[in-house]
């Protein structure tokens, strides 16, 4: 039984995730459709989009499931410097390793002003703070705490590590090698957070992490691709078109240099999960 109930909690998340993430959209439209400014759409969505899905976890909590948010790991607000530290390092590593070590040239989509305003808005609000924060209650909070629940830490760090790299090629016309490097590196991205999650005690550092690595890798302001980015207001498009250096379909997220932030910051994290089991008392905070 008490796994039916865990795979239920877990269903029950996703749900909470798309139902929230459309409500919100669906309240953007309307706007647009009463011609309100496209900067104006872009903050309403970011901001009703976890609102929502604290909402419908609350009621869910409080009334189906019978449980606190906290025991899901969704505690009160609250960061450990290291993990700001690293939430920067980690994308930033990573774009300086582009620049430097693969040539390539910078291209401008040539975006109005109120149109970069409205992307910049987008990227930090909406793909940033938004989908990090609700991403991480979902899979790093929810799914991890039922899984774990029903059966050990080691399954609640690998299953939704997993489905968590699944759903990024739903819906995508990828090719085979394309979806498998999703899968690889969503699930190893997916450990990442994970790890975090467990050392930090909750939610909230590994979705710092998640924003800050949305914000400036997938937020729109510098795209790193083979190919330019209309979406995005500068393009870095490199020479080289090496699947495993551009990441394929899905972008730089799934390249092997992302991989390797993902492995070394999940090192690191690992490290001081093991110092905290030999020193309990020990932080830096």
């Amino acid at each position: 039984m008490k796994y039916l109930k865990a795979i239920g909690i877990s269903v029950l998340a996703i749900a909470l995730l798309v139902v929230s993430q459309v409500a919100a959209g669906e309240i953007s439209i309307i706007f647009m459709q009463l011609g309100s400014p496209e900067w104006l759409d872009a903050l309403i969505c970011g901001i009703l989009y976890p609102v929502f899905a604290f909402l419908i976890a609350k009621f869910l909590m409080d009334k189906l499931l019978h449980q606190k948010l906290s025991e899901n790991g969704i505690t009160p607000f609250g960061l450990k410097l290291k993990w700001v530290v690293l939430a920067i390092l980690l994308p930033a590593g990573v774009i300086v390793s582009y620049l430097l070590i693969f040539p390539g040239e910078y291209v401008s989509s040539g975006m109005s002003n109120s149109r970069a305003f409205e992307t910049v808005l987008t990227g930090v609000l909406y793909t940033g703070i938004a989908a990090g924060i609700v991403e991480e209650m979902v899979f790093r909070g929810f799914i991890f705490h039922a899984l774990e629940k029903a059966w050990n830490t080691w399954v609640a760090l690998i299953v939704p590590s997993l489905l968590f790299g699944v759903v990024h090629i739903i819906g995508m016309d990828f090719s085979f090698g394309s979806c498998l490097l999703v899968i690889v590196a969503g699930t190893a991205v997916g450990i990442m957070f994970t790890l975090i999650r467990i050392e930090s005690g909750s939610i909230w550092c590994s979705a710092l992490v998640h924003t800050m690595w949305n914000i400036i890798i997938i937020g729109g302001v510098l795209t790193i691709s083979g190919a330019t980015d209309e979406y995005s207001i500068a393009t870095y498009v490199l020479g080289m078109k090496s699947f495993a250096i551009t990441g394929g379909e899905f972008g730089i997220e799934s390249s092997v240099i992302s991989l390797a932030g993902y492995v070394i910051v999940s090192f690191l994290a690992v490290l001081m999960i093991k110092k905290h089991r030999l020193d309990p008392g020990s932080d830096d905070e």
